[in-house]
């Protein structure tokens, strides 16, 4: 691929004859680094393999003072099937951790479990550059290539709906949350000129339970050469269980066009509690996307 636009995200191709949008790309299809999903899925008969392990440390000082110091690992499996736009995915964070109060009677707890893990299905129903013809190099004008396309502005849109489950008294959920519960998610994404490209992620999960989380993660990544990429984000969490507001910096590199490596930092700016986390991540993808004939 000659763009410069990222490789991570960019899947703009058209099927004329099944009227839907291209997702497949040349280069994996990454949602790392970071936490958010793209709008474009991984194409059809793309197996995609993706796992971030991460030691965190948090600290409540206010209050009931405990430290939790410990590891753990976010993973997904995404699979393109049937349908370019659409994508089946598994994905879910384990931790293993230790959590120490810091009383005059301390205490430790050794925890380990899935913090969350969901089965579920994206489906993009809306990309605004599905007419290719409009953006094809213009071969006479290098500043026309470069210009600010107002079009840009309209992302694409995704709908994705998965089940959670949760096990019997897992340390990471509030009391009496178990079993499956639904979730539901909105992803918009927008493909700047020069690299960057903007991604949104809008999510209720555990539906009508206790904990009904709500998430907004907003990342910005910049492609600055075809191998590397740079990126920040931000992730809000929101519920009767659990509230923070996390920021994420990083960068991955891309070492062919299936493999890639990734790593980030997660902090907060609150004690209840404070949150510091480094990320170390790989995507692996087994490819057999053919293109249809037309």
């Amino acid at each position: 691929m000659t763009s410069t636009k990222t490789y991570l995200f960019l899947a703009i191709c058209l099927i004329l004859s099944l009227n839907m949008f291209g997702q497949y790309t040349e280069v994996i299809n990454s949602n790392r680094p970071g936490v958010s999903r793209s709008a474009f899925s991984v194409g059809t008969n793309v197996a995609q393999f993706e796992i971030g392990p991460y030691i965190i440390n948090e600290k409540r000082t206010p209050a009931t003072q405990y430290e939790i110091s410990g590891f753990g690992a976010d993973f997904a499996v995404r699979y393109g099937l049937l349908f370019e736009a659409l994508e089946l995915n598994i994905e879910g964070t384990y931790q293993n951790d230790t959590k120490k109060y810091i009383t005059s009677l301390s205490s430790e707890q050794n925890r380990a479990n899935f913090k969350s893990l969901v089965i579920g299905a994206k489906y993009m129903f809306f990309d605004p550059n599905r007419n290719a013809e409009e953006d094809k190099p213009n071969l006479y004008s290098y500043h026309a290539n470069k210009k600010f396309k107002w079009k840009s502005l309209i992302p694409a849109i995704a709908l994705g709906a998965g089940i959670n489950y949760d096990s019997k008294n897992n340390p990471y959920t509030a009391p009496g949350i178990e079993g499956i519960s639904p979730r539901v998610m909105i992803a918009t994404q927008n493909n700047f000129a020069g690299g960057w490209v903007f991604v949104t992620n809008f999510i209720k999960e555990r539906i009508g339970t206790d904990q009904s989380d709500f998430q907004y993660i907003l990342t910005l990544t910049h492609s600055f050469s075809p191998k590397w990429v740079i990126f920040a984000e931000t992730q809000g969490i929101k519920s009767d269980f659990y509230a923070d507001n996390l920021f994420r910096f990083g960068g991955a590199y891309l070492f062919g066009k299936d493999f890639q490596l990734d790593t980030a930092l997660t902090f907060n700016t609150k004690d209840t509690p404070s949150v510091f986390s480094v990320n170390f991540g790989a995507s692996y993808r087994l490819d057999f996307h053919r293109d249809k004939e037309q």
